[in-house]
């Protein structure tokens, strides 16, 4: 599955993709689409089956799912 993160902070966004290194997924940071939008301006892509849970961490803001056509919502910080 293929998957968009967005972080509160840029340092967030660093921090997530060592994270995401130390779990052997391989995140690219690129500027969040602008139908997403975030605070910071920038987000991870990265294609992973894992766990939904294993992929939320402390500074993600929303996480969502790539799918035919858009994107879903699956994780929000706002709950």
């Amino acid at each position: 599955m293929e998957y968009i993160a967005t972080f509160f902070t840029h340092s967030g966004a660093v921090k997530y993709k060592r994270y995401m290194q130390k779990l052997g997924i391989q995140a690219e940071l690129m500027p969040v689409p602008r139908r997403l939008s975030s605070d910071c301006g920038i987000a991870a892509r990265f294609e992973a089956d894992l766990e939904l849970a294993s992929l939320i961490a402390p500074d993600v803001e929303k996480l969502f799912l790539i799918e035919h056509g858009g994107e879903r919502l699956v994780y929000s910080a706002d709950g």
